[in-house]
């Protein structure tokens, strides 16, 4: 079970004349990071709103806003007179500066922030319950979402992650010609600049065999299958949040590659091991997204 860092969710709910609504998305990002944008009611419930989302989504970057709208006039107002009144002497001065008309002004100044303000900045329980309710909605919505993504991405990493072993394996079958190869291209070269009269057979073969072990990749095969084996262990396994993990293993499956590469020598072998390489910068991206 593999899921995104990417989703969205929707909750809205209306009792009388009041309606909450949950709006939440979230991206990428390497550590639990919230962007809220909050009704004033709801202020003094941040913490608990907070606490609800990470709950859930652990990790990523998640941008949130929750609103109350009031339906008519179930809640009383309060008109802020000190701060019309200086809404109004800098709106007045402009517009005698500017010869402006100041027709209409009343309403122009009913519509400026916090002029009017609900008469209490405090939410009952059973509206706290209610708003909690659409944001735990929204939250599962979003989950949802990242699980129906995620699906998507263990199915591309199995298939990245498949065909690394897929070439690892060509390379396997490469490898038992390439130690011909190098035999016989140091036979070769002493034949010409030694005479093949001249050669120590059993020096020769002391040091042919201390020179394939220098090339020798059947070590750093086995790590990679094992790496690999281990990758898809993860992929299937229950954890929730599980991408950090998987960087970490590809690291060491690039590890592995890159040293095989590096090691082999042989023109053949480097085909597959660039293959293997294009592989795993693709699950890297993948694994980017992931939970």
């Amino acid at each position: 079970m593999l899921k995104s860092m990417t989703g969205f969710g929707r909750a809205e709910v209306t009792q009388g004349e009041t309606t909450f609504i949950a709006e939440i998305k979230s991206l990428n990002g390497k550590q639990f990071e919230v962007n809220l944008k909050l009704s004033p009611l709801l202020k003094p419930y941040e913490f608990d709103i907070r606490n609800i989302m990470q709950s859930v989504l652990y990790r990523g970057t998640i941008d949130a806003t929750i609103n109350i709208k009031q339906n008519g006039a179930t809640r009383p107002v309060v008109i802020n007179t000190t701060l019309a009144r200086y809404y109004y002497d800098g709106i007045r001065k402009m517009a005698l500066d500017l010869d402006l008309p100041q027709d209409d002004m009343l309403n122009v100044l009913m519509k400026l922030p916090e002029v009017v303000s609900p008469a209490t900045e405090q939410i009952s329980e059973e509206e706290w319950k209610m708003a909690s309710d659409v944001i735990t909605s929204a939250v599962q919505q979003l989950d949802a979402h990242r699980l129906n993504e995620g699906a998507v991405l263990e199915t591309d990493l199995a298939l990245r992650i498949n065909n690394i072993l897929e070439y690892a394996e060509k390379v396997k079958e490469l490898d038992p010609l390439r130690k011909d190869k190098v035999r016989q291209k140091l036979d070769g070269l002493l034949a010409e600049y030694v005479g093949k009269e001249n050669v120590d057979a059993n020096r020769l073969e002391q040091e042919l065999v201390f020179y394939l072990e220098k090339l020798d990749i059947s070590e750093e095969l086995v790590r990679l299958n094992n790496h690999c084996r281990y990758f898809k262990e993860i992929l299937e396994g229950d954890e929730s949040s599980k991408g950090k993990k998987l960087g970490f293993v590809l690291q060491e499956i690039g590890r592995e590659i890159n040293t095989t590469g590096s090691k082999a020598n042989d023109a053949g072998i480097q085909q597959w091991v660039v293959m293997m390489k294009d592989e795993l910068e693709k699950a890297k991206e993948q694994v980017l997204n992931v939970l």
